[in-house]
């Protein structure tokens, strides 16, 4: 009964449109009152200052100031340059130009959304101008951002780190590891489907590219240009996780560097604007910290609830019940998730599902890092999916598309995505193998 209370009250507040931090809140006090009266109040704001006074969790704000601060320092534009002068001026070069840059910039912001806005706004148009629809262009930037949250640096993966820890151990240098792989993979699934869904509209006379439209190879010298000026980008990716695999500094200690470097790359690149936007930078990265760490607070009572009320053994009880066959677990359990993360927001849902989920991967033996991999490609997925992905709602803005449009779009690259979680799923290797490689624990 308390687990009908607790989700009931929690997805009616969901399908209300109540900001996902009320909803976990409101449904967890709803159940601390009937439960204990007013008395289980008490134990509210211990739960949710514990929760978020862990030195893991600093790593956030952090990530999230250096992603701002290389957004606007000018980084990503930097980044599209030279792929495009890499590979832009090939067949479907925009494509590649696209994942390429989606992939180095959430190497450094960590975020879905935040890929989305500072590479959308000049990616779109570009793709736009070489035959793609809108809806298609807007969906592949939506897609493509969502590997922010699996390609480490990955706020997702800390934030998985310290829910499941008190369970499993799991460490974020490894998770941080494992999703590498598994990112790549998802780009390169995009980047078929992109070529899928053009030669699909080539057939049908609608990818027509404009006239007049010169697309040449880069000389050696404006590619040797072009990487100059993104040399300070691409080294981010190697000094945070090459100091972090050298054993230099911790993940926490490596989003401070990342802060720094970023400020000191924007002062040489431009001294003046550098300065002049340093307080919008940071009022910026206060408001996404603040809202991260409100849902992180607000989850925490929520996940309370369900361990302490034995929900989460109640429900891994009922799942094994229907089948012990390992495959069918997995499979209903990516099914529950990519439900799931069309609705709520990533960090949420590690939360709620982590605490329910973990014993049925512990009765599975399933390696925790995989397991931390797999969920959140799932929620990556979700970043993209109608009808709550936040990546879509932000590049319909950028596209000016509406939000049917872009969904319809999208589809091709939900399915290649959901190919690569499978392959993830099924194949444990594939996380597996670069931790092992590089021996991180």
């Amino acid at each position: 009964m308390t687990a009908i209370s607790l989700f009931g009250t929690f997805f009616a507040l969901v399908f209300l449109r109540v900001p996902i931090a009320i909803a976990l809140g409101v449904a967890s006090l709803v159940i601390l009152v009937v439960s204990s009266g007013v008395f289980g109040l008490e134990m509210v704001t211990d739960i949710m200052y514990t929760s978020v006074a862990k030195f893991t969790l600093l790593a956030i704000p952090f990530f999230i100031l250096a992603g701002v601060i290389m957004e606007q320092v000018g980084i990503s534009k930097r980044l599209i340059d030279f792929a495009q002068a890499l590979v832009g001026h090939r067949k479907s070069g925009i494509v590649l130009v696209t994942v390429i840059v989606a992939i180095f910039f959430a190497a450094i912001s960590g975020s879905g959304p935040a890929t989305v806005a500072a590479i959308g706004g000049i990616l779109i148009p570009s793709m736009v101008k070489n035959g793609y629809k809108k809806e298609t262009a807007g969906a592949l930037v939506a897609s493509s951002g969502a590997i922010g949250i699996v390609i480490p640096p990955s706020i997702a993966f800390i934030v998985f780190a310290v829910v499941a820890g008190d369970q499993i151990p799991v460490t974020i240098n490894r998770l941080f590891a494992a999703g590498v792989v598994p990112g790549i993979l998802m780009g390169i699934a995009f980047i078929i489907a992109a070529m899928i869904v053009r030669s699909r509209q080539e057939k049908r006379g609608e990818f027509i590219l404009p006239e007049g439209l010169e697309i040449r190879k880069a000389t050696k010298k404006e590619l040797w240009a072009a990487l100059v000026g993104a040399a300070p980008g691409l080294m981010i990716p190697v000094i945070i996780l090459g100091g972090i695999y050298g054993g230099f500094f911790t993940p926490t200690e490596a989003a401070v560097v990342a802060v720094v470097y970023g400020l000191v790359v924007g002062i040489i690149m431009n001294r003046r604007d550098t300065f002049g936007k340093l307080y919008r930078i940071f009022v910026e990265a206060a408001i996404q910290t603040a809202v991260v760490m409100i849902i992180v607070s607000a989850a925490s009572v929520f996940a309370y609830i369900i361990t302490t009320e034995q929900i989460a053994r109640d429900i891994s009880t009922s799942i094994m019940g229907l089948t012990s066959n390992p495959i069918l677990i997995l499979l209903l359990i990516n099914i529950l998730l990519l439900i799931a993360g069309a609705f709520i927001d990533a960090i949420s849902a590690y939360y709620i599902f982590v605490p329910i989920l973990l014993p049925l991967i512990i009765f599975l033996e399933v390696d925790p890092t995989v397991f931390g991999v797999i969920m959140t490609v799932n929620l990556a997925i979700g970043l993209f999916t109608p009808p709550v992905g936040l990546n879509l709602y932000v590049a319909a803005g950028i596209s000016k598309t509406n939000i049917v449009e872009i969904s319809r779009g999208v589809v091709p690259f939900v399915i290649a995505a959901v190919i690569v979680l499978m392959l993830v799923t099924y194949i444990p290797a594939i996380s597996t193998f670069l931790p092992d490689l590089l021996n991180v624990k």
